[in-house]
């Protein structure tokens, strides 16, 4: 049995249909570093405010892809705890803007 379509008719450049069996959400880098007061991207001094922004748009849209039964795929930024595995640029970087080591606790890639 096919999974119900879905009608999306406000969608630009023109509407479609989709059913939840052949689509997936994929939510990227939504993690502490990221998007929380005293992550990395923060302590590099990034204005975290656009991402803060759009937190509640993005658990709506976890809550209706839950619903409609989609596969729900969330990835995260993470390193080995000794860092052997993040790019030299990186931690270069995140020493010379003074932001310290990259994602070393699990609260960081959370």
């Amino acid at each position: 049995m096919l999974a119900p379509a879905y009608q999306v008719s406000a969608a630009l450049p023109y509407s479609y249909e989709w059913r939840a069996g052949a689509a997936a959400l994929v939510i990227i880098d939504m993690q502490n570093d990221f998007c929380a007061p005293g992550g990395f991207g923060e302590r590099l001094g990034n204005d975290i405010s656009p991402a803060r922004a759009i937190i509640p748009v993005i658990a709506d849209v976890l809550e209706a892809a839950r619903e409609a039964g989609l596969l729900i795929v969330h990835t995260r930024e993470g390193h080995l705890p000794d860092l052997s595995d993040c790019p030299p640029a990186k931690l270069e970087r995140s020493r010379r803007q003074g932001a310290g080591s990259v994602m070393r606790d699990r609260w960081a890639a959370s």
